[in-house]
């Protein structure tokens, strides 16, 4: 495959002037995130109209012209009344990217793996799946464990890299007549953003209450969990390292069950001699004392948990169901919901709580095809039967009697 190879600031400003006239854009990126505190950067490729490109960090220099455009939707003459499209697969990182360079989504985002799971294709399904699944090509494998941060790359890596690009305009047509077709437009762009959202807030909120194992601790531990998880954070950032790498979770939570800011007994915690921690035990030792002298009043709150599920039974029942509705709406299932989804919607339903979030299965399109069905379910004016035992799906939803008396007629298909 023929391709531009952008690799100085020059080249990379003439790229982006060039970029922003095209109405669609498809791109991809490689990087390593195996020993950083966040993924590096090491190579984009871009498809663009007669366009292939390969954008080199480490020579273009900074590259947020190119995110700049793609959290744009650009106002080229070129470009159809609601902006560009970007095309890209499994996009979490690319968000991450996109928004770390801009402080902004990807405008126009349309994401392949997303896509597929909105008709009826496995989610989430790699992209040499799809690829073969929706144009018939096969990608290479050769060069699945290539150090993207080496120089030179050699012509393999790059075809390698490009390889992942050049079917993904295509493959959003396919998708897209089939999105439209279900009349699924308006579900994919609600969970686009929903995605994007995510990713956003996992960048910009902190991250503490996610340290494994502090689910039960008490406030003040949890408060001690809080400094030593921002303590850990600011080193890792400053030396580039994964954060467990740093002090690892269960360290944390042990000097929080200690509640010691002593550095003699933090000293003696086995493990912390591991962690090359010797010079930091006075560091660690300020930032519990930091959370031992904070006012009640200023503790966090333990997280309320869904409480007992009324019947374990009853949710591996729907849990089930959404299986069904799903294979029946040609819908992947991971995509809709999953067994702590479930719960969620049953502690909301059997378990009120004043101010508590609704459930996502009762929002948006979810709540569309799963809360309402959900809903007469456990109302008792919806039931399950086998249909035929010899189809893929052989579940059938049906309503049940008005009078109780156990008849039972088929359900009108879920909107």
């Amino acid at each position: 495959m023929k391709y531009e190879s952008i690799d100085s600031p020059e080249k990379l400003a003439a790229f982006c002037d060039a970029l922003a006239k095209e109405p669609v854009i498809a791109f991809d990126t490689e990087f390593v995130s195996e020993d950083c505190y966040r993924p590096e950067l090491c190579l984009v490729q871009v498809a663009a109209g007669d366009t292939l490109a390969v954008i080199d960090p480490y020579q273009s220099g900074d590259t947020t012209p190119f995110w700049e455009l793609l959290t744009s939707p650009g106002d080229a003459p070129s470009l159809p009344p609601g902006g560009r499209v970007v095309i890209a697969h499994a996009a979490r990182e690319e968000i991450r990217f996109a928004f770390r360079f801009t402080g902004r989504p990807i405008a126009g985002l349309f994401d392949t793996q997303l896509a597929a799971g909105f008709v009826g294709i496995e989610y989430p399904a790699s992209l040499a799946t799809l690829v073969h699944r929706l144009v018939g090509q096969t990608l290479p494998k050769g060069e699945t464990r290539t150090n993207w941060r080496h120089r030179p790359l050699t012509d393999d890596q790059i075809q390698y890299a490009l390889a992942d690009v050049t079917n993904l305009i295509e493959m959003r047509d396919v998708l897209l007549a089939d999105v439209r077709q279900a009349d699924r437009v308006e579900w994919l762009d609600e969970e686009t953003a929903r995605l994007q959202q995510k990713v956003i807030d996992a960048e910009t909120q902190e991250n503490w209450h996610r340290v494994s194992g502090s689910s039960g601790l008490k406030p003040r531990q949890l408060e001690v969990v809080r400094h030593l998880w921002r303590w850990r954070e600011q080193i890792a950032k400053d030396r580039d390292r994964l954060p467990r790498r740093v002090l690892r979770d269960d360290l944390i939570v042990e000097l929080a069950k200690r509640g010691s800011a002593d550095p003699k007994k933090i000293r003696g915690i086995r493990g912390m001699e591991r962690r090359n921690a010797a010079d930091r035990y006075e560091e660690i030792a300020k930032a519990i004392q930091t959370a031992l002298a904070t006012p009640d009043d200023q503790l966090p709150k333990r997280p309320r948990g869904r409480g007992r599920v009324a019947s374990p039974m009853l949710s591996q029942f729907l849990s089930t169901s959404i299986a069904c509705i799903s294979r029946q709406q040609k819908l992947a299932p991971a995509i809709v919901g999953n067994t702590d989804d479930v719960k969620d919607l049953l502690a909301y339903e059997l378990q009120p709580r004043r101010g508590a979030p609704t459930p996502s299965l009762l929002n948006g399109w979810r709540g569309e095809i799963v809360g309402k069905t959900f809903r007469q379910i456990l109302q008792g004016d919806l039931a399950i039967r086998v249909a035929d035992v010899t189809e893929d799906q052989p579940l059938e939803f049906v309503q049940c009697g008005a009078a109780g008396d156990g008849s039972t007629k088929p359900a009108p298909p879920s909107p």
